[in-house]
């Protein structure tokens, strides 16, 4: 209950920026609700008045309120649904601008359980939900409620005995709307749970399409899609059950009233207690009865939709990123110097210990070399640097200061990462480049990219710079990308610099080359370079050397190969020694 209240007042925050309007369309949409009353009425008195009273003067007049009544309905009816549009699409509009913004102040931790496709059906098909709510369903909640009232009013003052046998009907109906209304709601959860899920699975193969083919996975991908699909289908097919369940019990209720107004009103006509035009209007009225307690499913049903919705995306407004500023974080107005040290730093991951009591100390402007096999911590110590998570013991200090104390922001402006996986944005490759730095100047941009060795391939490109590089480089080989998000970090020119296997992909040459612009850049610079090539060592200072987790190696390349150890082994492997 405290989630539901807590997501409608949300909700009731972007909604309250446009009370006014809205007090407007709903005072329309209720002035068309009576409006709705005046035809049936006149058309009675037509019947009683003019056909059989032989008052035939008035006929025009009634004629004329009845053609000016019903373009009146229209003129309001289409001015109060272009209010609820404007408003709902304002709403939607800074929900989603909001709602994003706050996705980019959640940390990895978060990204780490989230999967993309819910995070895509959140914010599109979620807030349509909620659109239609407040386009759609709130008027309609209003404008069904008072047609309901007015008519039992209108027909109560002229025969209170029919008006009492049409609300027979009425317990019934809530009864049926009641058990509807609980039963859906988790229904409709469930398909937005699925939906989610079935997204992120077209996202991935959508994304992954290459590796699918590669490893002829096609019939694979093909099965799990169905049974999501099959999935998502069922959960449909149960919402609708639900729905279909109660909804003609309604309708059979409201069907009966044509019964009762024929029997019983017929009797109260012969027993001269009504005249034919009032049972006119009682007829021209009957839809002002049976439309609301049709509707009743409906917008329960709509309702539950909303609140299902509201609730997904209020969990991701409460969504807390864990690594914050502190109270009066560190800024200053120089850049770092570039001092590293860890402090007896120990991480786990999901209740896995991934470092374990690491310690080092690196004097700026050095450049280090960290080795070691695959998942001995590499990045994990990449990351802990550049405050992606924090440690579970210990410290990491830069210039003396503890990262925590550091301004995010001015923190990771300071310590710059080249990523495992090159992440290019489907942008030009200019716009790549200078992701990082949005003031450089193109004589800038064609320098870093001389540095990382993008200017050798460039010129093949059909555009030069200007080439759209695809959605996550598609069109790119892997060295490519991994010269392009290095070029990135050297425009960026971060005082702490840190490279995570950046030249994996590229040739031995251009790596050679690569290594040398790394040394030029790397001047006045503190360098991390992570890497399973030992070659790419040749111009570091201190090399760590991590296995499971632990500091077992740290020295020059020619300290280490006076030692007996995993360097050593792997250097003399790699040069065939």
């Amino acid at each position: 209950m405290k989630t539901k209240k807590g997501a409608f007042s949300w909700i009731w925050t972007y909604v309250k920026k446009y009370r006014l309007l809205m007090i407007t369309g709903l005072t329309l949409s209720s002035f068309v609700a009576a409006l709705n009353m005046i035809n049936p009425i006149i058309t009675g008195n037509i019947v009683d008045k003019v056909i059989k009273g032989g008052q035939h003067g008035i006929l025009l007049p009634l004629i004329l309120v009845m053609i000016f009544t019903t373009l009146g309905k229209s003129i309001v009816r289409y001015t109060y649904q272009v209010i609820f549009e404007h408003c709902s699409q304002n709403v939607i509009l800074k929900m989603r601008e909001e709602l994003y913004s706050h996705i980019q102040t959640l940390d990895f931790s978060w990204y780490d359980k989230a999967p993309s496709g819910n995070v895509m059906t959140l914010l599109t098909s979620d807030l349509d939900k909620v659109r239609h709510f407040v386009a759609w369903t709130l008027y309609q909640i209003l404008e069904n409620l008072l047609i309901y009232v007015f008519s039992i009013i209108t027909l109560s003052t002229i025969n209170w005995k029919l008006t009492l046998a049409f609300l027979v009907i009425a317990p019934p109906v809530l009864f049926f709307v009641q058990k509807f209304k609980v039963h859906i709601r988790p229904a409709h959860m469930r398909v937005r749970d699925q939906f989610a899920v079935l997204n992120t699975k077209v996202g991935e193969n959508i994304e992954g399409n290459r590796v699918v083919k590669a490893f002829v996975r096609e019939d694979y991908e093909i099965k799990t899609f169905q049974k999501e699909n099959e999935a998502f289908k069922n959960v449909s097919v149960n919402n609708a059950d639900i729905r279909v369940k109660y909804t003609p019990w309604i309708e059979a209720l409201c069907n009966l009233l044509p019964v009762i107004l024929i029997l019983f009103g017929g009797y109260l006509v012969i027993k001269q207690e009504m005249t034919i035009g009032q049972l006119v209007t009682f007829n021209g009225l009957m839809w002002a009865f049976t439309q609301p307690i049709n509707m009743f499913g409906t917008l329960v049903d709509n309702t539950q939709n909303f609140n299902a919705s509201a609730d997904r995306l209020y969990e991701l407004h409460l969504a807390k990123p864990k690594i914050t500023n502190c109270k009066n974080p560190v800024v200053r107005d120089e850049s770092i110097v570039g001092e590293v040290e860890f402090k007896n730093v120990s991480f786990t991951y999901n209740k896995t210990p991934v470092l374990k009591n690491i310690s080092f100390v690196i004097k700026p402007g050095a450049t280090v070399g960290i080795l070691g096999p695959t998942g001995s911590g590499k990045s994990t110590l990449a990351n802990l640097l550049c405050r992606y998570y924090d440690v579970s013991e210990g410290e990491i200090l830069i210039d003396g200061i503890n990262v925590k104390e550091y301004d995010l922001q001015y923190l990771r402006k300071n310590v710059g990462i080249t990523m495992q996986e090159a992440f290019l944005f489907s942008d030009t490759v200019e716009g790549n480049i200078s992701f990082g730095n949005q003031n450089a100047s193109f004589e800038d941009i064609d320098k870093a990219s001389e540095l990382a060795r993008v200017k050798d391939f460039i010129n093949d490109l059909s555009d030069g710079y200007q080439t759209i590089v695809g959605e996550r480089g598609v069109g790119l080989s892997g060295g490519q990308k991994q010269r392009i998000a290095l070029a990135r970090l050297f425009l960026a020119n971060p005082k702490i610099m840190i490279l995570d296997d950046t030249t994996s992909a590229v040739d031995n040459e251009t790596e050679y080359k690569i290594r040398q612009s790394i040394k030029s850049q790397s001047q006045g610079h503190t360098s991390f370079i992570i890497s399973h090539r030992v070659s790419s060592f040749e111009n570091c200072d201190v090399i760590l050397v991590l296995q499971n987790g632990e500091l077992v190696q740290m020295g020059s390349h020619e300290e280490l190969m006076a030692q007996s150890g995993y360097y050593k082994t792997v250097w003399n492997e790699q040069n065939e020694i």
